[in-house]
């Protein structure tokens, strides 16, 4: 989350997420300069890459994370194209601005830019302002799902947190190499947080790196259980009970706001920290070495 954002008060982007703990809550990191705050952002950007590739969204050359740039604010940094997600550092990022132009000045030594990469991230990036990290990748489960074109059934608490706040787009066109097929993505998705691109995989957009992780573990996740709830449904021969819509909404509002996927894809990162013996010093604005598990 951008400094920016984080001068909201904490009550208004907490929401009702906050009604599920007793005593206070994390907040974002607040910071001392636009520089460190690009230099966490980077971090934590290669952080998501690794968690992905540690938990499979890999599929070849497939699959992009990006983060708005605080700095210059028209362009955002991404993965290298060929490099595997879990090789991912802060000084391979490279940023691009909302032309395809690579600023190779600050960017990591493989300049090599996807072409989807860019028609589908620069159209959300544009469209939506409040968007700082989209994800998308070839996840099995969210491929599988996507399939059959059509939104999450709320069957589950975890689907929950993306009541009425997903959509499907249900016009397959080949890989994204055109402006308006990434355009059409853009639309579609609106002002939610996630799409699901039907025979393609799934897409989060959210205001942070920890939330947009989150949210698209979490969908990924519904999409298996509910592939798993359809085929235990055949041999049982009956149908998931769906959860009514006042009390989806009511679970929404706690499970599926931006604060909500922040504070539920903290844990993704500080496991990796302990994992890897790497987290960010913010008194010099870089990662450090610390133990290992």
């Amino acid at each position: 989350m951008s400094s920016d954002a984080t001068a909201t008060s904490d009550s208004s982007y907490m929401g009702k997420s906050s009604s599920v703990s007793i005593g206070a809550m994390p907040m974002p990191p607040k910071f001392v300069s636009k520089q460190q705050e690009r230099e966490f952002l980077k971090f934590r950007l290669a952080q998501a890459y690794r968690i992905f590739g540690k938990l499979g969204y890999d599929e070849g050359v497939a699959g992009h994370i990006t983060v708005r740039d605080v700095i210059r604010t028209d362009c955002f940094w991404v993965n290298p194209f060929g490099k595997h997600f879990s090789m991912m550092q802060p000084e391979d990022l490279i940023l691009v601005d909302h032309h395809g132009q690579v600023q190779v000045a600050e960017s990591g030594p493989n300049t090599l830019l996807n072409k989807a990469a860019f028609m589908i991230h620069s159209a959300i990036h544009a469209a939506r302002p409040d968007v700082h990290c989209a994800a998308h990748s070839h996840s099995v489960y969210g491929r599988a799902f996507s399939a059959f074109g059509k939104e999450l059934a709320m069957i589950t608490q975890d689907s929950c947190a993306f009541y009425q706040d997903h959509a499907v787009y249900d016009q397959y066109g080949g890989v994204v190499i055109g402006e308006e097929e990434g355009e059409h993505i853009a639309k579609k998705l609106g002002s939610k947080k996630a799409v699901i691109l039907q025979n393609h995989g799934l897409l989060v957009a959210t205001d942070s790196i920890e939330a947009t992780v989150h949210f698209f573990i979490t969908m990924e996740k519904c999409c298996q259980v509910e592939l798993a709830a359809h085929a235990a449904a055949a041999g049982m021969g009956r149908k998931p009970i769906e959860i009514p819509a006042q009390e989806a909404e009511m679970v929404y509002k706690i499970t599926g706001t931006m604060y909500g996927g922040w504070f539920s894809g903290r844990p993704h990162f500080e496991l990796l920290e302990v994992q890897e013996g790497v987290s960010f010093d913010f008194a010099r604005g870089t990662q450090t070495k610390q133990a290992r598990l």
